[in-house]
C-alpha cells in the first residue's frame, strides 16, 4: 500500500530550522500503515529534510556551520546568472540532500529518544514550503 500527502510550512529562509515530525507523524497514523518507510521530500531546490535533536542551541548551532560552509555572502555563478543571490541555498541543499527515508514500525515511526525530522529553508526569503509525505508498507 502507498499513501501520499502534501503539507505546508512557513519559513523565514536563510537556513530556518522548523520541526515536522509532528505532521510527518499524523500522516504515517492517517495512512493506516504499520510496517514499512515514510519519505519526507520537500518540493524545491533550496530545502533539505534531515534529523536533528531539535532543541534552541543546536539549531543555532547547525545554522551558523552551514553559513560557514556556504556563506549567504559568497559570489556565484548561479546568482550572476539569475540576479536572485540564492546561489548559496542551492548549494546548501544540494550537499545536505533532499530528502529523508526512515522506517515505520507498529505504525509508528522508528526514531531516536532526541531526534526530530526538520525542514531546512535555505532560501534568501519567507516561502510556504511544500513537503510530500508518502508512506509505503502494509
Amino acid at each position: 500500500m502507498v499513501f501520499g500527502k502534501f503539507v505546508s510550512v512557513q519559513t523565514k529562509g536563510f537556513s530556518d530550522i522548523r520541526d515536522v515530525t509532528g505532521m510527518v507523524r499524523d500522516i504515517v497514523i492517517e495512512s493506516g500503515i504499520k510496517d514499512g518507510l515514510v519519505n519526507v521530500f520537500p518540493a524545491g531546490s533550496t530545502a533539505s529534510v534531515t534529523t536533528i535533536e531539535y532543541e534552541p542551541a543546536l539549531v543555532e548551532d547547525m545554522r551558523d556551520q552551514l553559513e560557514t560552509f556556504a556563506p549567504r555572502t559568497m559570489k556565484s555563478r548561479h546568482s550572476e546568472t539569475w540576479g536572485d543571490d540564492n546561489g548559496f541555498s542551492h548549494i546548501r541543499a544540494s550537499f545536505m540532500g533532499p530528502g529523508l527515508t526512515a522506517p515505520v514500525s507498529e505504525g509508528k515511526i522508528v526514531l531516536g529518544t532526541w531526534q526530530q525530522i526538520v525542514i531546512i529553508d535555505h532560501d534568501n526569503r519567507p516561502r510556504t514550503r511544500k513537503i510530500f509525505i508518502q508512506v509505503m508498507g502494509e
